[in-house]
């Protein structure tokens, strides 16, 4: 099993920046979970309202809480919204269940972190989350 480096969490944030700037999206928030959920690495661009460290941290959290990207959790808000409102419950209201928290898997297969991205459209956010994991050669997995 890969482990999740400070150097790699900084290399996926700063990748994942400069992929919203590439696109023109607004201002970015990029969180970096370990495999244990704890943060590694945080950048909240200039202009990020300011609840989009938290939004950042519940997408990526709620992803590793099920293992699966947080695409999962937000098809299950869609279809069983009772299962994703106990969840959140459970977690003490630290899941985020939209698009934008990405997995990061190893050669292997192993869950070792969470990307978290907030600031634009779910669907940018993820994007710019996969674009930097799988440029440092590793899998992303939405869900």
């Amino acid at each position: 099993m890969t482990k999740l480096t400070l150097d790699s969490a900084q290399t996926i944030v700063s990748g994942a920046l400069a992929k919203a700037a590439e696109l023109g999206l607004k201002p970015m928030t990029v969180v970096v979970l370990d495999a244990g959920g704890h943060a590694v690495a945080l950048a909240r661009q200039d202009g990020s309202s300011i609840l989009r460290p938290q939004i950042a941290n519940g997408k990526a959290f709620g992803a590793l809480s099920v293992g699966a990207g947080s695409r999962w959790l937000d098809a299950n808000a869609q279809t069983r919204p009772h299962f994703i409102q106990a969840l959140n419950g459970a977690s003490g209201g630290m899941i985020v269940p939209v698009p934008g928290g990405v997995l990061v898997r190893d050669a292997s297969g192993e869950i070792i972190g969470a990307v978290g991205v907030t600031g634009d459209t779910s669907d940018n956010d993820e994007a710019i989350a996969v674009s930097a994991i799988e440029a440092l050669g590793l899998t992303a997995d939405v869900g």
